[in-house]
């Protein structure tokens, strides 16, 4: 159906109508009512479309403690991470995939995604590929070596290692990913063991084809791991086939134990990861922080209880705040942005301004024009999705999560100072 709305024609009854179709919603817990009740009533009464098999419900993810705001700047915005961590998806991808809220809420922060990608991308899977393709390069010029007999210590690391390739479908196809990835981790470790028990590089100089045995059996443990690895890490199993000189790998080839042959070309030996330094992760927290002011930053969620009040700040603290009341003379929704409205703003000033606000779940546009607000009114700027927004609209939040502005009781002048 997607296809066909993108101008590539395509029989999108059969992923809603064919028998043979596994249909299946992946949702958050606040759509489960909807998902799992209302919508196969809509689907059963119409008839002719399949039913939903299943509808895994996930718990709501959490930012450094807080839950996500967009409307507060209280988020990690994709576009952003991209431009300033170039090449490094991945990353971010296992770190969200090893927090998946599946059973309970779950959070995200600076310091884990550092962790992470430090004490299990860098020491577990990056350690053993770069090992291996090391010591290939430093024994048969680049090429994979014969394996001989297979010892008991053979047979017991592609025992661990299909079998770890057994549990990773077995998970994804109970919607178990966290479960999944860790399966497919465990190649990696089952890998780095026997390089850590079997010592290739003591043996070379006394028992040169045991050596030889050791790293083909590794190179085709590398070759597997990009293949368990594919759901999770995409980029870094395509370098890792690069590495080995493959193509895409089936599924099915991750039970095999010879996907790499004699003599076969490797490419060089790369890190396919590289550590995080604290000076390199502090700016992110500080970033977070800094883009809301005190006022805004989000507390723990909303209950029927008033929150507590936050910590006192000095005046000088709150007298760099710029708060201006603004009247919104023409709004509209952003594109590709369910939350979002832009807002053109008038403080008096010869260009009006252009203000990103997290609002449209609780006004429509048409609502907006004549509205006064109160605007930060020197935050830096940042992008939204593509548009600049010039400061911050003041809302306020009830118990049940309903935002309204926070404006002068009488119409003042555009501009008019706060103190």
């Amino acid at each position: 159906a997607l296809r066909q709305a993108q101008g590539q024609p395509t029989d999108w009854e059969k992923w809603w109508k064919s028998d043979d179709t596994r249909l299946v919603h992946f949702i958050g817990k606040d759509n489960i009512v909807f998902h799992a009740i209302i919508f196969p009533i809509l689907l059963k009464l119409h008839g002719g479309y399949v039913l939903p098999q299943n509808v895994p419900a996930n718990e709501f993810l959490n930012l450094e403690g807080r839950k996500i705001s967009t409307s507060r700047n209280w988020a990690v915005w994709l576009h952003e991470y991209l431009e300033r961590w170039p090449g490094r998806q991945d990353e971010l991808r296992y770190c969200l995939a090893t927090i998946i809220p599946e059973q309970k809420d779950s959070e995200f922060t600076w310091k884990d995604f550092q962790d992470k990608n430090n004490n299990e991308l860098v020491s577990i899977i990056g350690n053993f590929v770069q090992r291996v393709f090391v010591l290939c390069h430093k024994y048969y010029d680049g090429k994979a070596p014969a394996a001989g007999e297979k010892l008991d210590q053979d047979l017991a690391l592609w025992s661990a290692v299909h079998g770890s390739a057994e549990e990773v479908a077995r998970h994804i196809d109970h919607f178990r990913l966290r479960d999944a990835l860790g399966s497919a981790m465990n190649v990696a470790r089952a890998g780095n063991k026997y390089l850590s028990d079997s010592e290739p590089w003591k043996l070379e100089k006394t028992d040169p084809e045991r050596t030889r045995t050791i790293l083909a059996n590794s190179l085709n443990v590398a070759a597997v791991l990009s293949i368990v690895l594919e759901p999770f890490l995409p980029h870094t199993s395509a370098r890792l086939r690069r590495m080995l000189g493959i193509g895409e790998l089936p599924w099915e080839d991750a039970f095999r134990s010879d996907l790499i042959g004699p003599g076969q070309e490797l490419g060089r030996p790369e890190h396919l990861f590289k550590p995080i330094t604290d000076a390199e992760i502090q700016p992110e927290i500080d970033r977070l922080h800094a883009s809301v002011p005190v006022e805004q930053q989000p507390s723990t969620p909303a209950t029927s209880n008033p929150q507590p009040a936050k910590a006192n700040v000095a005046f000088d603290d709150f007298a760099k705040l710029d708060l201006r009341v603004g009247t919104i003379t023409a709004a509209e929704r952003v594109p590709k942005a369910d939350k979002l409205l832009k807002l053109t703003i008038d403080l008096g000033e010869a260009t009006p301004r252009t203000v990103v606000s997290g609002i449209a779940q609780h006004y429509t546009p048409e609502q907006l024009p004549g509205q006064q607000v109160v605007l930060v009114a020197n935050l830096e700027p940042r992008k939204m999705r593509g548009v600049e927004s010039q400061g911050m609209v003041l809302m306020a939040e009830d118990a049940g999560g309903k935002l309204v502005f926070v404006q002068p009781k009488e119409v003042i002048g555009a501009g008019a100072e706060v103190r």
